[in-house]
């Protein structure tokens, strides 16, 4: 089935049923499926074709799932904006995408403005909302747009497999982003797999909670849509309105960065609400510490799974679903694999390879590079085929994720390549570190980064938030550590924060805890 088949069979078999919740905007399956012709024709209208760039920079908000489909439907390459980043890299992105037409929400007016001079080839901006106006710009109205149109489905287009359905780019943590391009196929397989292992149905209600423009929950765009779920959109994460979407609105699944269901297992009014129609929470993006995942499930009584995966790969690698005679085992041990990587996603083959590209035992004791290969893995970056050629090798995808494990084939993730610690000869893995400073009662958030050391070459640092209650010193908190860890894993040194540096999706980002400690050094983390 191609991509552009998925809503007109949702429309057909759930017509009357509720498609999404968005604010006051309440659309049927119907209703949504009227608007995407209409925002179909309305694109072909001002010329765009297959094959042509169409960004978005907006909150989450139904407007944003209409493009995705339209997208689909007319096979456009819908480029995804992250609305964290500066003007600057926007307009590197536009460029880099030759993208001249852009659908935003008018909250972003300013950065909108700054990319006429940044980006030249940007010449359309569609307004949600309301009709703003730039100069030098063709400024138009999205609900105008699509009061101009009719409801009637636009021609069927034909659509291959490899024709690229989207380019996300990645953060820039690591240098330069770099659009990574998404096939209808990699797509609809990812779509098909999450609903067999998640076992989506129409009875679901899948709150958009997490960023729309990151995969840690666009994916669910097109899996919901396709199972005849419902979708619940709230406009960017914050603790009150997730519990109240699953309160009012029956919620029963999502997905989550760490740190969002940390903030939540933490909230003071985390316990004044009902949660019983939540069936399973996931979450992804980054390593997740064993404690945190306890209190997940003792918080909102409902199972929990681990995912993992990466923008290259659709994204998810693997989930920690338990496997059926694993249900028998004491709790505890239960726990310790939901707790863990997980096992291969079912569309993807998975390997932990040594630097010889050899299997590593299935101990949980050697460390390995996980390697993947799938219908759900990006054909590459767009127009650079040398970083392509670095990251995929003999049909094979290099992740960076360092791992282990198990006889069962759960891996659990140790670190990033550029994140491990090398100090005194050892080897030091941040997430084994982090994970016993989650144990702390005193401890909300936590980092742990390699800094500079004349002696050890590189020393473990801890960069911790403590809760509003939390009177740990630093002295405690390495203390705690030693009783936990051999004693050269224990950090040397603790930084207490007001609050950890994020991406744009979440995500902590440690390259700005670890740049100021090496500048001017000769270590070079990328």
């Amino acid at each position: 089935m191609a991509l552009n088949e998925l809503l007109p069979k949702a429309v057909k078999l759930y017509a009357h049923q509720e498609a999404m919740v968005c604010g006051d905007v309440r659309l049927s399956y119907q209703d949504f499926g009227n608007r995407v012709w209409q925002l179909c024709h309305s694109l072909l209208d001002l010329g765009l074709k297959k094959g042509d760039r169409l960004a978005i920079l907006h909150e989450n908000c139904h407007v944003f799932l209409e493009t995705y489909f339209a997208c689909a439907h007319l096979g456009l390459i819908l480029v995804s904006l992250n609305i964290r980043l500066s003007p600057q890299e926007l307009g590197m992105i536009l460029q880099d995408s030759q993208t001249d037409v852009m659908i935003a929400q008018a909250k972003f007016l300013d950065k909108v403005d700054a990319l006429v001079s940044i980006a030249p080839n940007f010449k359309k901006v569609i307004w949600t909302q309301k009709l703003l106006k730039i100069a030098e710009m063709e400024n138009l109205g999205y609900e105008d747009l699509l009061l101009e149109q009719g409801n009637t489905p636009p021609p069927e287009l034909p659509l291959a497999d490899d024709d690229i359905a989207h380019l996300y780019y990645t953060s820039g943590t690591t240098g330069r982003p770099k659009g990574v391009m998404l096939t209808h196929k990699n797509v609809k397989t990812h779509a098909l797999g999450t609903i067999a292992e998640l076992k989506l149905a129409d009875r679901d209600r899948w709150i958009h909670a997490a960023p729309l423009f990151h995969l840690a929950d666009a994916w669910a765009a097109f899996a919901v849509t396709w199972a005849g779920g419902r979708h619940i959109i709230i406009p960017s994460f914050d603790p009150m309105l997730v519990f109240e979407a699953i309160a009012n609105e029956g919620g029963t699944i999502t997905n989550l960065i760490p740190t969002m269901l940390n903030m939540m297992v933490n909230h003071p009014d985390v316990k004044n609400f009902d949660y019983s129609s939540l069936r399973v929470l996931l979450s992804g993006g980054a390593p997740i510490a064993p404690e945190v995942v306890r209190k997940i499930i003792e918080t909102f009584n409902c199972d929990y799974i681990q995912t993992y995966g990466m923008t290259e790969t659709s994204p998810y690698l693997t989930m920690s679903i338990l496997k059926e005679h694993l249900k028998d085992l004491p709790w505890e041990e239960q726990l310790q694999f939901k707790a863990s990587t997980g096992r291969e996603f079912i569309n993807v083959s998975l390997k932990v390879v040594d630097e010889k590209g050899r299997d590593i035992p299935k101990d949980r004791e050697h460390t390995g590079e996980i390697i993947v290969k799938g219908d759900t893995v990006t054909p590459g970056y767009w127009n650079l085929p040398e970083e392509t050629g670095k990251a995929i090798r003999d049909g094979w995808l290099y992740t960076g994720d360092l791992a282990v494990i198990d006889e069962e084939g759960y891996v659990t993730i140790v670190d990033r390549k550029k994140d491990m610690i090398l100090t005194g000869g050892e080897n030091v893995y941040s997430t084994e570190v982090e994970n016993v400073l989650y144990m702390h009662p005193d401890v909300l958030e936590a980092a742990v980064i390699g800094v500079p050391d004349s002696h050890w070459g590189e020393a473990v640092k801890a960069c911790v938030v403590l809760k509003p209650d939390g009177r740990a010193t630093a002295e405690e908190v390495i203390a705690f550590c030693k009783q936990h860890l051999a004693h050269y894993k224990a950090p040397k040194s603790v930084d207490f924060l007001e609050a950890l540096p994020q991406t744009g999706t979440g995500k902590i980002y440690k390259k700005a805890l670890r740049d100021p400690y090496w500048e001017g050094k000769d270590k070079q983390v990328s």
